[in-house]
């Protein structure tokens, strides 16, 4: 399942488990699999299954509880509203922060075609 795109396991992972609860045939309540079987579904090892679970549960679609297993979160809950919230600001600053990225970008080759360093003393024309 795992493929050679340079994006991480985990990441891969992360995201089939993603759509497979945006998709409801995980749906809110249902437990995933254990990480034992999620390790042999991807063919990876434990710690990368544990930080694809990770990132999910950073984003607030799974919910673990000790001793009893890692579930998907109900979306309609208080929290569920609260971390889909956090997670749309999230993905909102990602995107400005790229934006930035590419502005800064975008005005330092404008300001370098635009000033030309002064020559210095003793260099001779280029």
């Amino acid at each position: 399942m795992i493929e050679k795109t340079g994006r991480p396991a985990y990441m891969q992972i992360a995201d089939d488990l993603r759509r497979q609860i945006r998709g409801g045939s995980l749906p809110p309540g249902t437990a995933l699999p254990s990480i034992t079987q999620l390790c042999r579904r991807y063919d990876v090892s434990a710690s990368v299954v544990k930080a694809a679970i990770s990132v999910l549960r950073t984003e607030g679609l799974i919910v673990g509880q000790q001793g009893k297993g890692v579930f998907v979160r109900d979306p309609g809950s208080a929290a569920g509203r609260e971390v889909a919230e956090t997670s749309e600001i999230m993905e909102q600053l990602v995107e400005i922060r790229a934006t930035l990225r590419d502005l800064r970008e975008r005005v330092a080759d404008l300001e370098s075609a635009v000033f030309q360093e002064p020559k210095r003393s003793g260099e001779r024309g280029k």
